[in-house]
């Protein structure tokens, strides 16, 4: 068993890097963002202001969340429906931030991370994995870039996946994304005091999990 946590900020490739690692190792990749996106999806379903606490904890007591895994892939199901793309824009990217800055949902989902994780081997990536979900991790992971360099990827994600972005309002809501990660007083954005800093912004994507597999081994060799 082994438990790699990854943190960073937005557009590091976190996710992607992740979802790579997990399928080379064999072991079992956790979205912790797809889950408060979720949250977040409901909410604006709702009609409730993000930034209402009360509302949006008030509103938890309607949504069930699943994960399945289907061929590695994580599935996250809101009530029954598969969000699949749904949650993958910037207005959810935005939503997620304001509801994951509220103690209550962050309590909602908290059970839900660490029972996979104690059930199974995971990388799991995030804001806050290696500091507050998985303290215990074998191995610790701040995965960041220079911002030009984030946006960017951000931007050629959006895109692919058809989406009509402005690179400009990439970078600017990610740029706004980061700082309300950063400066919130529950679980803020932050490295764990002994996570290793893993800044890609001159690496390939497959030297980025090259770099976070030899990190894993080394743990595992230990």
């Amino acid at each position: 068993m082994i438990k790699i946590a990854i943190d960073g900020p937005g557009g590091a490739g976190k996710s992607t890097v992740a979802r790579a690692v997990a399928a080379k190792m064999g072991i079992v990749y956790v979205d912790t963002g797809a889950l408060y996106r979720t949250i977040g999806y409901y909410v604006k379903q709702q009609n409730i202001d993000p930034a209402d606490r009360e509302a949006v904890a008030a509103c938890l007591g309607g949504i069930n969340i699943q994960i399945s895994y289907v061929e590695g892939k994580q599935h996250v199901f809101l009530n029954g429906e598969d969000m699949g793309d749904k949650i993958r824009t910037p207005e959810m990217s935005m939503y997620a931030s304001a509801v994951s800055a509220i103690p209550a949902v962050r309590a909602f989902l908290l059970d839900t991370q660490r029972d996979i994780a104690a059930r199974n081997s995971v990388i799991m990536d995030g804001r806050d994995i290696g500091t507050v979900i998985l303290p215990d991790a074998d191995v610790k992971i701040f995965l960041t870039a220079s911002e030009e360099c984030r946006a960017r990827r951000r931007y050629d994600e959006l895109v692919a996946k058809g989406q009509k972005v402005a690179f400009e309002d990439v970078l600017n809501e990610m740029n706004q994304r980061d700082k309300q990660d950063s400066i919130r007083e529950v679980a803020p954005t932050a490295a764990a005091d002994d996570a290793v800093l893993l800044d890609n912004t001159d690496m390939t994507f497959e030297q980025t999990v090259d770099a976070v597999i030899a990190l894993a081994e080394k743990a595992q060799n230990k």
